[in-house]
């Protein structure tokens, strides 16, 4: 192997690699204390305002006035961002994330003053001298729990977390953001489509706690799918003259929205895949690899109400993967057919038990749907696993009339 030469345009490369490694990691980290400093600063100012407020003269009109005299010198000394809304937002940030730094929440908390919460939160996000690699906790750790401070958590994440009622999907969202690295905007899109609410409807108690403290979790194929699948970035009009070729161009054209509306763990691997059999040709529309499940994933594509048909279908498509695709070290394929509609009970007699472990339907919307949509969702599906569970264990009880 040639040495490389000194000056030479693969050592200048090489260095220059290096140089950029270094300064990609200083800015990372050097947005992280940026954003941890802004964070604890919003929170102590919470803080303050609640703590003033407390001093005997809770009234509202009090409050009010405190916080559009604050609003008014802030404003004057440090410009916009002091609004009476987001000081209102302040406070609930202090009310909400009570316990944001932990075990510190005691008396000697608040003997600190804000300069040195600030100058330690700025210390502890200082890069090593020795090493500019990343925060080694900027991924989930024993010691932090939800509702704590975490380097990765902006502010712009936890103003959206603040408009999360429910303190089981709050947690949930504050897990996912970090584990998959979710940006701002993509956090915010995740609460606005309802996430923990479609994957949560199907839970029992016990599945909804493991899912607030640990995040979404592939333990079978079915954790995989979310029902509804919301594609309201497609940016296409619910209309009945949609073909499945215009869906499907929309969807590779917006593929990184759609990986994320997917989740973690979907690799994208082609798509109208052909299969031949004795001359005849078949295309499946669209086909992932699950890096976790480790196993293939094919999606078909429906405008339209499922058919028994397309069930049958998509059941040809994973077996042939199942037979000639797989590998060793490949676990079945899953097949997930994606509809505007579909009737569950059709679902549930077309698919024996083998075949519901493989294959998965779900209902696509071209619009974020409200928490009224998802609920009458919830209802409709508990009335089928009802009805079901009837017809499996008195199956020759005879319907009745309504």
């Amino acid at each position: 192997m040639k040495k490389k030469e000194p000056g030479s345009s693969m050592t200048r490369m090489a260095l220059y690699d290096r140089v950029r490694q270094i300064l990609e990691s200083a800015r990372s980290s050097a947005s992280r204390s940026v954003n941890t400093v802004q964070v604890m600063a919003n929170w102590l100012i919470g803080r303050e305002i609640v703590e003033e407020e407390q001093k005997g003269r809770r009234r509202a009109e009090y409050g009010k006035q405190l916080l559009l005299d604050l609003s008014t010198r802030l404003t004057a000394d440090y410009g916009r961002g002091y609004s009476v809304d987001n000081l209102e937002l302040f406070r609930r940030f202090f009310l909400e994330y009570n316990d944001l730094r932990g075990s510190e929440k005691s008396d000697a908390l608040r003997r600190i003053s804000i300069d040195d919460s600030i100058s330690a939160a700025m210390r502890r996000k200082s890069m090593d001298n020795t090493s500019l690699q990343l925060p080694q906790n900027c991924s989930l750790n024993k010691s932090w729990q939800p509702g704590r401070l975490h380097p990765s958590l902006s502010w712009t994440h936890y103003r959206a977390y603040l408009r999360v009622d429910k303190p089981l999907a709050r947690s949930f969202y504050e897990i996912e953001a970090i584990k998959n690295n979710w940006t701002a905007r993509e956090t915010e899109r995740q609460i606005n489509s309802l996430l923990f609410e479609r994957l949560a409807k199907s839970k029992d108690k016990a599945g909804l706690m493991r899912l607030a403290q640990k995040g979404q979790e592939f333990q079978k194929p079915e954790d995989v799918f979310k029902d509804p699948v919301v594609m309201e970035f497609l940016g296409l009009p619910e209309s009945p003259r949609l073909v499945e070729s215009n869906l499907e161009t929309a969807l590779i054209n917006n593929l990184q929205n759609f990986l994320l509306e997917l989740g973690k763990g979907f690799a994208f691997v082609a798509r109208q895949h052909r299969l031949t059999l004795d001359g005849d040709h078949f295309y499946v529309d669209l086909v992932f690899y699950h890096t976790i499940l480790k196993c293939y994933v094919l999606i078909d594509l429906k405008v339209g109400k499922l058919s028994h048909q397309d069930l049958g279908q998509l059941q040809f498509y994973v077996n042939y993967f199942d037979r000639e695709r797989t590998t060793a070290g490949d676990n079945p394929t899953l097949g997930l057919i994606l509809c505007t509609d579909k009737n569950d009970a059709v679902v549930q007699y077309t698919l024996g038990e083998e075949q519901k472990k493989q294959i998965f339907s779900s209902r696509y919307k071209l619009h974020l749907p409200t928490e009224a949509e998802l609920k009458a969702e919830i209802r409709r599906e508990l009335r089928m696993l009802s009805a079901g569970g009837t017809r499996r264990t008195s199956p020759k009880r005879k319907r009745s009339r309504a």
